[in-house]
């Protein structure tokens, strides 16, 4: 397993929080996000899913990951 923490820019409360953390849950991948930090913390096998795909899916909630 491999982990990533990227910065996400547009989070504000704990429904943008969900959403983030359902769309990774849907590529099979784990995330915690910080929303006091704008930071998610991925955890994701490498085989199966790659760090763009990862972005993504956060980009596709209307997130963007700088």
């Amino acid at each position: 397993m491999s982990n990533v923490e990227l910065n996400v820019e547009g989070m504000s409360c704990g429904h943008c929080v969900n959403s983030v953390e359902k769309a990774l849950g849907e590529i099979g991948v784990s995330g915690k996000v910080d929303l006091a930090n704008k930071k998610v913390a991925v955890e994701y096998d490498e085989s199966k899913v790659t760090v763009d795909a990862i972005k993504a899916a956060i980009e596709d909630q209307g997130y963007d990951v700088v």
